[in-house]
C-alpha cells in the first residue's frame, strides 16, 4: 500500500486515527472531505464537501465512527475503495477482508476470520479464529471475540467488551463497553454488564 493515493471522507475524531493509520502505512493521503472542517490535519488539506471529481484514480475511506451514518456517507461516495492497516497490526494470511476496512494500531485478526466491507476493528481489539463480521460493524479498542464469533450488519461492540465463543450478535445491536456477552444477542437490542443483559 506504499505510496497508493488515498482521500478521507469524514474530518473529525475518527478521521485523526484513520489518517494516522494510512500515514504510517506510507499510503499518499491527498485531501479530507468533511463540510464541518477547514484547515489542516497532520499536513492533509480539508476540503469541505465531497468532490466525486477529486483524484477519480484515490480510493477513499469512509473515516466516520458511527456506524449508520457511515453507511449513509459511503452510498454517496463515488471513488473505489480502498484499507487502512496499520503497521502494527497483526493480521493472518488466511483471512478475507473487504474494502473500506479500517484495522487500526494493534490490532489482531486470526486465521479464517471473514470481514466485509466498511468495518472499523478500533485500537488494540482482537478478533479469534472463524469470526464473521459484516459490513458497518464497529469493534471499538481493546474489545475480545472468542473464536466462532458473528456480527451481523451494523452492531457496536463497545471498548473492552468480550464475546464468548460462538456467539451471534444481531444486526445494529448495541453491547455496551465492558460487557461480557455468554448468549446470542437478538438485532437491534442494547446489552451491557456482566454477564450481558
Amino acid at each position: 500500500m506504499k505510496d497508493e493515493k488515498f482521500i478521507l471522507q469524514g474530518g473529525g475524531e475518527h478521521a485523526k486515527v484513520v489518517l494516522d493509520c494510512l500515514q504510517a502505512q506510507g499510503a499518499d493521503v491527498l485531501a479530507l472531505f468533511d463540510p464541518k472542517y477547514a484547515d489542516e490535519l497532520f499536513g492533509v488539506k480539508q476540503m469541505g464537501v465531497y468532490n466525486p471529481d477529486f483524484h477519480p484514480e484515490a480510493k477513499a475511506i469512509v473515516a466516520i465512527g458511527d456506524n449508520a451514518l457511515r453507511k449513509k456517507v459511503v452510498a454517496l461516495t463515488k471513488h473505489d475503495f480502498g484499507n487502512a492497516i496499520h503497521p502494527s497490526c497483526v493480521n493472518s494470511l488466511h483471512t478475507t477482508l473487504g474494502k473500506g476496512i479500517m484495522l487500526l494500531h494493534g490490532v489482531i485478526v486470526q486465521a479464517h476470520t471473514r470481514i466485509a466491507d466498511h468495518v472499523i476493528i478500533n485500537t488494540g481489539a482482537s478478533v479469534d479464529h472463524d469470526c464473521e463480521i459484516a459490513a458497518y460493524v464497529h469493534i471499538a479498542p481493546r474489545a475480545v471475540l472468542c473464536g466462532r464469533v458473528k456480527v451481523d450488519e451494523g452492531a457496536m461492540i463497545g471498548a473492552g467488551a468480550v464475546i464468548l465463543p460462538g456467539v451471534h450478535i444481531g444486526a445494529w445491536a448495541m453491547v455496551g463497553a465492558g460487557a461480557v456477552v455468554t448468549k446470542d444477542v437478538a438485532a437491534g437490542v442494547v446489552v451491557k454488564g456482566n454477564p450481558a443483559r
